[in-house]
């Protein structure tokens, strides 16, 4: 079976912690994706940005050229390695209601896969 590794976008968005939400929401805008994760110092994953986050963020009447990304980010990520098949992964994905998750390997950001392109690689490779 494939793993993430085959799967995974390798151009990840990153924005550090002291970015504005409205920074963050751009980024995501202008590349047409749902996340960003959050770099310290653009080395060290502490957090990821999602469309609910900004969501929760603009209902909670945010500013989004004040309020930062720190302020609304999950900042417990739970990764995956590259190792990982895509069934396990679209599995945890779909337990934890989660639609991207960072792939990581000794700590180093790899990639990022969603439900997007986990359903896109299923639907290419006759699986669906």
């Amino acid at each position: 079976m494939a793993t993430v590794a085959e799967v995974m976008n390798r151009d990840v968005l990153a924005v550090d912690p002291t970015a504005t939400i409205g920074e963050a929401a751009e980024k995501m805008m202008d590349a047409g994706v749902g996340a960003v994760v959050v770099m310290e110092d653009m080395v060290r994953l502490v957090g990821i940005v999602t469309e609910r986050d900004i969501l929760r963020a603009v209902a909670q009447r945010a500013r989004a050229a004040e309020a930062r990304v720190r302020q609304w980010m999950t900042e417990s990520v739970i990764t995956i390695e590259p190792e990982t098949t895509v069934g396990d992964a679209a599995k945890m994905m779909f337990e934890r209601n989660f639609r991207h998750l960072p792939v990581t390997k000794d700590g180093r950001l790899l990639g990022i896969v969603s439900l997007r392109l986990l359903s896109q690689w299923e639907f290419e490779h006759g699986n669906v």
